[in-house]
């Protein structure tokens, strides 16, 4: 019992970490989405969207996956207490991320009249993607030092890395968008990505992890099992980032640029303030995961536990946002992007779906099973890209919504029976019971929202997430303590004060 308590312990620990960092970041991103939002509107996220998502598919072409694949190796290196084979690990994979960063600028910068009609369906764009080949190598290397603090478990320089990043990324991007509007774009992300890489480089070096001097030949050998897991994971990330540009590409063609903005800012309210409490769990997640891999038994536990904690952390935020998200877009944006607000219903839902799937798929991560992983993801994203289509073709931006729920529906129940035929893997009663009270509350917020009339839409919603939130507070108070965690914490801070 003992034992179980500190598991999920560890768990809350990382996502608490993290998830303090996320609050922050959800702060800047709020001040920051206000402003961008009045500087450069629909339009100007369109375009920003549509740059973003074809750098993003060059890098998951040229990546080969080494900010996925190399964690595992950094984190076995550090597992065995020896700083020599830390050091020439994390020599290896620094080398090999300025390698393919440079593979990723060459081939956006001689791409760029190809990339700009393919995007815009006109050469305008030609001299932006030129410019911006080199946020591809800024990125990779930022994605090699990151994976470094990542690997070794130096979650704090990586939080404040994080922290440290989305204040200069505000205090970069309201001037220049201020000065320059729709001409500002490039320079926020080329000054942006440096900044990045900057601030990864110092904190990554505060770790102590000394350069070895290593041949061609040691970095080829030492650097196999990274590019080799790591060229799975890039044929995956080409995949996902593919779909995410096709998407794009074909909302720009049938409904037009504004609508690529409308889209993006939609699913950054869903993917980036909701899904960064993915990206807070996940830090601590895989390497842990990995860590217990070979016994079955105890995977399938660890990942309970964590499908457990991702659910009961999140609900909550779901059912608020459900809610309370006609305030929320005009909080973060402007009334001009209210009509993404019924999409934004159906993707909240879909989060449930991904909170419980997510949790089991880094299994086949965590087991070396990249071919396994690859097949998975390759149908996963073939369906998601049929609905996507499907779904703007007949319902526009809601239909989009739908897609996303619908497709993490069907994505929950294959990772599920994959790991279960594969790995003997099964939730437990714990999880159903946690998993359908509060999925049972945010169906019922969903129909509040969707039947009644302000004031009722507010005063039931209202009821329904302080229930969600208090059910929550229960759960992980049986798991973890937390009125203890939450007193000792204050009495410490008390002492120090």
């Amino acid at each position: 019992m003992e034992e179980q308590q500190s598991s999920y312990r560890q768990i809350f620990k990382a996502t608490s970490l993290f998830g303090g960092v996320q609050v922050f970041n959800i702060i800047i991103s709020v001040i920051k989405s206000k402003f961008v939002a009045m500087l450069i509107g629909p339009t100007g996220m369109g375009i920003a969207g549509l740059l973003t998502s074809t750098t993003q598919f060059i890098t998951s072409l040229t990546n080969f996956g080494l900010g996925i694949s190399s964690v595992k190796n950094v984190a076995a290196a550090a597992s065995t207490g020896n700083e020599t084979r830390v050091s020439t690990i994390v020599t290896v994979l620094r080398k090999l991320v300025w390698f393919t960063g440079v593979l990723g600028m060459i081939v956006t910068f001689c791409l760029a009249p190809v990339l700009s009609r393919t995007t815009f369906g006109n050469s305008d764009y030609t001299f932006a993607f030129m410019w911006i080949s080199i946020t591809l190598l800024f990125q990779q290397i930022t994605s090699g030092q990151m994976v470094v603090l990542q690997g070794l478990r130096k979650l704090q320089y990586l939080a404040k890395s994080n922290m440290t990043g989305s204040i200069v990324g505000l205090i970069i991007s309201v001037p220049v968008y201020y000065i320059w509007r729709l001409n500002g774009i490039v320079p926020v992300l080329m000054i942006s990505s440096l900044s990045s890489m900057i601030l990864s480089h110092y904190f990554s070096r505060k770790a102590g992890i000394k350069s070895v001097k290593i041949s061609p030949k040691e970095v080829v050998t030492e650097g196999k099992d990274m590019l080799k897991m790591g060229f799975i994971l890039s044929l995956n990330g080409i995949t996902v980032v593919g779909v995410s540009y096709l998407v794009r590409i074909f909302i720009s063609h049938t409904g037009g640029i504004e609508q690529v903005g409308l889209y993006s800012a939609g699913f950054a309210i869903i993917t980036t303030y909701v899904g960064m409490v993915f990206s807070a769990m996940s830090t601590d997640y895989y390497p842990r995961l990995s860590a217990v891999a070979s016994d079955n038994k105890q995977a399938a536990s660890l990942i309970n536990q964590q499908a457990e904690v991702a659910i009961l952390i999140l609900a909550p935020i779901l059912s608020f946002f459900l809610v309370f998200i006609n305030f929320i877009i005009l909080i973060l944006y402007t009334p001009k992007f209210m009509a993404v607000n019924e999409m934004i219903h159906w993707a909240a839902m879909g989060m449930y779906f991904k909170a419980a799937s997510w949790s089991i798929a880094f299994i086949l991560l965590a087991k070396g099973a990249s071919k396994t992983f690859l097949w998975n993801e390759l149908l996963g994203n073939a369906y998601i890209l049929g609905f996507n289509i499907t779904g703007y073709k007949l319902a526009g931006l809601e239909g989009m919504g739908i897609s996303f729920m619908s497709a993490y529906f069907v994505y929950f129940i294959q990772v599920f029976l994959l790991a279960k035929f594969k790995y003997s893997f099964s939730f437990d009663k714990d999880f159903f019971r946690v998993a359908g009270i509060q999925l049972g509350l945010g169906i019922t917020c969903f129909a509040v929202v969707r039947t009644l009339q302000a004031p009722w839409t507010y005063i039931m919603g209202s009821v329904l997430v302080i229930l969600s939130g208090l059910y929550s507070i229960s759960e992980l108070n049986k798991r973890i303590g937390l009125k203890d965690l939450i007193k000792s914490r204050i009495s410490n801070l008390k002492k120090s004060n």
